[in-house]
């Protein structure tokens, strides 16, 4: 039997709150580009029987296909959006969590109670839940999941254009062999993150 995906949200209506966001971010990985957060608040009960799941688990054309779903159906999308130089200046979890308030900033009308992916509480006045593995166990975070993981792609795919040595459109600046070849071969871009190893010197 296919777990609830409506769990925690229906917990937290029955506390009172009346709407819930889920939050998750894309990008954590990567040795070049953003990372980029988006919150979402869906209508009690819609889009259950949609598909929508952990973003990793969906082939590139569903997850677009879920994507432009969720931003006709859902009550509010928020984006976050922390460049790769402030990941730099501070650190890829801190980045991360600052992506993620920052999605939460840009939802309209605000949220009551946020769904977090992940063990970490992002800074924000509004109350909040943590759930480890949320992106495949809250349909709030799946959905927060897809809309992350489709925006930031579409990201590289642009920054493709304008750094076309490094393959962007292929790999999305995760460190795979291809990538890692290019940075040997022609150093590394201005959206490149210097902090990581793979892409600072010696690392």
């Amino acid at each position: 039997m296919q777990p609830d995906l409506w769990v925690f949200e229906k917990q937290a209506y029955a506390s009172g709150y009346q709407a819930v966001a889920g939050v998750d971010e894309a990008g954590r990985g990567p040795l070049a580009g953003p990372v980029v957060s988006a919150s979402v608040i869906l209508r009690p009960g819609e889009l259950g029987d949609s598909g929508i799941t952990d973003s990793k688990k969906l082939r590139p054309g569903k997850r677009e296909a879920l994507y432009d779903l969720i931003y006709r159906k859902a009550v509010s999308v928020g984006i976050g959006i922390v460049d790769a130089g402030e990941i730099d200046r501070t650190d890829i979890l801190k980045a991360a969590l600052a992506s993620m308030a920052a999605a939460v900033d840009n939802l309209y009308p605000c949220p009551d109670f946020l769904l977090i992916d992940g063990c970490f509480p992002i800074s924000s006045a509004v109350s909040q839940q943590t759930i480890v593995g949320g992106d495949s166990r809250s349909i709030s975070v799946a959905a927060a999941s897809i809309v992350a993981k489709v925006t930031r792609d579409r990201l590289m795919m642009r920054y493709h254009l304008e750094y076309p040595d490094y393959g962007f459109d292929r790999h999305k600046g995760y460190p795979t062999r291809i990538h890692r070849t290019a940075i040997e071969r022609f150093g590394i871009c201005p959206i490149h993150r210097r902090s990581f190893r793979g892409v600072r010197p010696g690392g």
